[in-house]
């Protein structure tokens, strides 16, 4: 039997994300015995130093599924035959920058990244994690030519994943019986982890918490700020939990939705699902065929609470659209 072989690229390959991220890819956990992966590490000229000692790092594992490792400064270099391009590196956010500041220093980084697609696979999927990660994902979508908007995504797997966990330790039940937990809109302080339509141990969750002001004044507070309150916490920002939740993420698509269930991500809005305007990468509910293609949930109903959240959201990302509306194409 022939083995298969994956390429996938890595930006911001010697951060902390990269970092906790890489070993995972090169063992084959997220693409199987079965594959051997290529690694094509992305990094600034005065990061590919500390690239190469990942590299270093990750032959000494000697991993059965590792096919190699490159390192390159350039992302024409780097996304070459990429199959799946994980853009985890941006700029962080400096001391006094407002998120607007953030916003528009990180656009051309992603005009770049975008326009370098043109080198990967004709079957690419690009996923977006370095933040702000939606308004970054629609700057490379829209620089991207070509490539379909389908295979552009934004990460709030993390989100999720918070979230179901901040269920499960109230509910005092495994994080495994916590399903149909949606992230919408944007990955920020206005995203709404949408409790209403969760399921603990396959009860409605607002049946098995029947504490209502704890969803409002806990729960959304805790999934929203959570970034900080690590960051306050050990002094750093969430590397392991970012990584892992990528690896969530890519495997949503790779595999098949389970009947019944969906897991969250931004992708572009057509204007067609739950009053989202047309033309931002908005976190919706999503079912994947595991081939790669995607649908949007459409049958989740919202309080009206609920859907003047997923307004909030939505006017947020429009003003970031509007801050790099020059770096869109018309």
């Amino acid at each position: 039997m022939t083995q298969k072989r994956v390429n996938v690229a890595v930006t911001g390959a010697a951060g902390q994300i990269g970092y906790s991220l890489l070993f995972r890819l090169a063992s084959g956990e997220l693409f199987g015995n079965d594959t051997k992966v290529r690694l094509q590490l992305l990094e600034t000229p005065q990061g590919v130093r500390a690239a190469e000692g990942t590299a270093m790092e990750l032959d000494d594992c000697a991993f059965n599924t590792l096919d190699s490792v490159d390192c390159f400064d350039s992302p024409e270099s780097a996304f070459e035959g990429a199959h799946w391009v994980l853009m985890i590196g941006s700029m962080p956010r400096g001391p006094g920058m407002e998120r607007s500041d953030l916003i528009r220093s990180n656009g051309p980084i992603f005009v770049g990244q975008g326009k370098a697609l043109s080198r990967a696979d004709r079957d690419v999927r690009i996923v977006v994690v370095g933040n702000p990660c939606n308004t970054n994902a629609l700057i490379a979508l829209n620089n991207a030519g070509d490539i379909p908007s389908s295979r552009f995504s934004a990460m709030t797997a993390l989100d999720e994943n918070r979230a179901r966990a901040q269920l499960a330790k109230k509910a005092s039940v495994p994080v495994s019986r916590v399903s149909r937990m949606t992230i919408w809109g944007n990955h920020s302080t206005t995203m709404y982890p949408d409790y209403e339509n969760a399921l603990i141990s396959d009860q409605p969750a607002t049946q098995v918490i029947t504490e209502q002001p704890w969803f409002d004044e806990t729960f959304i507070p805790c999934v929203q700020k959570r970034g900080a309150a690590i960051i306050e916490a050990r002094g750093k920002s969430s590397a392991a939990s970012a990584a892992s939740a990528c690896l969530d993420h890519v495997r949503n698509f790779l595999r098949p939705t389970p009947a019944g269930q969906w897991f969250s991500a931004a992708v572009l809005s057509d204007g067609q699902h739950y009053d989202v305007p047309k033309g931002l990468i908005y976190s919706f509910p999503l079912r994947s065929d595991g081939r790669g293609n995607y649908e949007i949930v459409d049958s989740l109903r919202l309080s009206a609470s609920g859907q003047d959240k997923l307004r909030l959201t939505a006017q947020e990302l429009m003003q970031e659209r509007d801050v790099v509306k020059d770096l869109l194409k018309s």
